[in-house]
């Protein structure tokens, strides 16, 4: 809230004390939004029942014990006759005399949002007037005339406070207009729950952020809104907020594989308030960073070790194959010399698979087949299966291509299909589906039927050299397959099932742009490399308009309908970036971004979620790898 907003709300409170008329508000759930001193003075109520919150049954009841409504026999019965009339509140007036003698007049009104405004009267000394003014008319006309006055002045009053209170409920009116149009813009789920865990308010954001969820949602109980599954994840946080304890947490949604951030923050009257986001881009993005990282520390360890190591590799196979030409060897000592070369030779392929594992290897996406993937990888895997071994394909993936390294996909698939083809032996079956995860994921399965993953594997699985294949095993292939997918922002799991074991593996699903021959936009504010990237569009067949900024290029794409799709510089002149000019574009025509920064930079972060990017350099080959052709442009070639 503003300090303009405090401010008003302090004149306003002060404005309402000042009045002679009592006033009270409640809102639609019969707690009390607001009311002024003299309300408490002429009832003469405690400081519990004129604080904001206090229940329009707990006031009623007050009174009704006190003696405030006359000798009532039933007073539970009366309050909730009273309460029932509250619910179905109409516009009303009424006079009635208190139990002290004073007659009070009763003007209420219902508010638009729910709830009420009500105006209590003291019109005592009216009625008296209006007595005296009847039984001595003809012989006070002078008091008469003074007493008319007087209550020509209290109309004035009453009208002008029944005009207060009909700005301050047009302000109150707009203020909640605001803030729902606020909360309904933002791309999160924002609610409240009371302490029975039921929705007090909620914006329509839930099914945006959880798909498959509703959008409204008011009364209905979080777990019924959540769905059991999720609702269990979050169910510890919820009542830590309960108790006092703010919480932030993530979790994934079983259901549409999101990841999903949330916050719930207690409400000291009662209740919690909650918000959640969808983070699951951001999580890609921050497990392939933290692999980067990972990979870079091990290069740094490992470089002088696998150099230096490599070199006493040499040296050994150096000496042994000099010891196996010397003349009259003993047979023995041959045997030796030969096992020592094939030793040196193993360490050597070690060290490759070391070099491999922490070299710094860039993500190539590519447009890509995944039929023709998996069509592919059936070729290069089934000749390495025994003959009793048996390989099936169930593919479900789309039809349409992806953005995906492919070359990376199938060593890592590869190399699990010849580890199930390890776990199987002699005989047995492998199987391996691939299809989409509620168009976030797109998911593989390798089952075998062989005897599964015993429960040091499950643990220590992704853990480097972790081997149980003995000596045939180096220990390096599932973290090299686990490597792989953390750096592409994916996901591995190993599991065992009834009749074997299964591997996981998800990588983010991105759909490639369609490549349209036609106009592109070449957003680039360095005129050397505008000029470089110009040349490679026009050889692919492009004709470019160029912009030097992100408001310039939106600008041209307001003024020229025929732009089909758009190459942008992250970092651009002026204070809007690619990002915003991707935000902006929203969908409308493709856009892919440029950038040299590196896969740490906050801006290559965000850039990576709000469309495809390519590293600086690329080649023209670049470019066209990030575009799927369509039908026509295929079958015209």
């Amino acid at each position: 809230m503003t300090i303009s907003q405090n401010r008003t709300q302090e004149l306003t409170a002060a404005g309402l004390n000042l009045i002679a008329q009592s006033l009270t508000i409640y809102d639609s759930d019969l707690r009390l939004v607001v009311c002024n001193v003299p309300f408490q003075r002429m009832f003469d109520l405690p400081d519990a029942l004129v604080t904001p919150g206090a229940t329009f049954e707990d006031t009623i009841r007050h009174l009704a014990l006190r003696g405030e409504y006359g000798d009532v026999t039933d007073v539970e019965t009366f309050v909730a006759e009273r309460v029932e009339q509250a619910r179905a509140f109409e516009v009303h007036y009424m006079e009635r005399t208190r139990s002290n003698g004073r007659i009070i007049s009763v003007e209420g009104a219902p508010l638009p949002q729910g709830g009420w405004v009500t105006v209590y009267t003291d019109i005592t000394r009216t009625k008296q007037q209006e007595a005296l003014l009847q039984g001595r008319s003809e012989e006070l006309s002078d008091q008469l005339n003074s007493y008319a006055e007087e209550l020509s002045t209290t109309n004035r009053a009453l009208s002008a406070m029944n005009a207060a209170l009909e700005e301050a409920k047009r302000e109150l009116t707009e203020i909640e207009a605001r803030t729902r149009l606020t909360t309904e813009m933002m791309p999160a789920h924002i609610a409240h729950v009371d302490a029975s865990g039921r929705y007090t308010y909620s914006n329509r954001q839930l099914s945006t952020v959880i798909p498959d969820r509703p959008s409204d949602i008011h009364g209905m109980h979080i777990r019924d809104a959540l769905g059991s599954s999720a609702y269990d994840r979050i169910a510890s946080h919820l009542e830590t907020a309960y108790s006092g304890q703010p919480s932030v947490f993530e979790f994934t949604d079983d259901a549409s594989a999101r990841r999903i951030r949330a916050a719930f923050t207690p409400d000291t009257r009662g209740g919690v308030y909650i918000l959640s986001m969808d983070v699951t881009t951001e999580m890609q993005a921050r497990v392939a960073l933290q692999q980067t990282r990972r990979r870079a520390l091990a290069a740094q360890m490992t470089s002088g070790l696998t150099h230096d190591f490599s070199n006493l590799l040499t040296i050994i196979l150096g000496l042994q194959s000099k010891l196996l030409r010397l003349q009259d060897l003993p047979a023995q000592a041959t045997d030796l010399a030969e096992g020592t070369l094939a030793a040196a030779r193993r360490g050597g392929t070690l060290l490759s698979s070391i070099a491999g594992m922490t070299a710094q290897r860039a993500l190539r996406p590519e447009v890509t087949d995944l039929h023709t993937l998996m069509q592919d990888l059936y070729t290069l895997a089934a000749p390495t299966l025994p003959k009793d071994v048996r390989l099936t394909i169930d593919n479900a993936a789309p039809v349409t291509p992806v953005l995906l390294d492919a070359g990376m996909a199938t060593d890592s698939l590869l190399n699990l299909i010849l580890n199930a083809r390890d776990a199987c032996g002699a005989s047995g079956d492998i199987s391996v589906t691939v299809g989409l995860v509620h168009d976030t994921w797109i998911e593989w399965q390798i089952s075998d039927t062989g005897p599964g993953f015993s429960e040091a594997a499950l643990t220590r699985g992704f853990d480097p050299f972790f081997t149980t294949k003995g000596a045939e095993g180096s220990g390096l292939g599932l973290p090299m397959v686990y490597d792989m997918t953390k750096l592409a922002g994916g996901d591995l799991r190993l599991e065992n099932r009834g009749d074997g074991a299964r591997v996981v593996l998800r990588l983010p699903y991105r759909p490639a742009v369609k490549a349209v021959k036609g106009l592109v936009l070449l957003v680039e504010d360095r005129d050397d490399l505008r000029a470089l990237y110009r040349e490679m569009l026009t050889d692919l067949g492009h004709a470019v308009i160029e912009a030097v900024g992100a408001d310039e290029a939106s600008a041209l794409m307001a003024d020229i309908p025929d732009i089909t799709f758009v190459l942008s510089d992250v970092q651009l002149t002026g204070e809007a970036t690619g990002i915003d000019l991707a935000h902006r574009v929203d969908g409308a025509v493709p856009i892919v971004l440029m950038t040299s920064l590196p896969v740490d930079n906050p801006l290559y972060q965000a850039a990576q979620k709000a469309a495809p990017v390519l590293r600086k350099p690329f080649t023209p080959d670049d470019i066209a790898a990030l575009f799927a052709e369509t039908p026509a442009q295929v079958s015209a070639e």
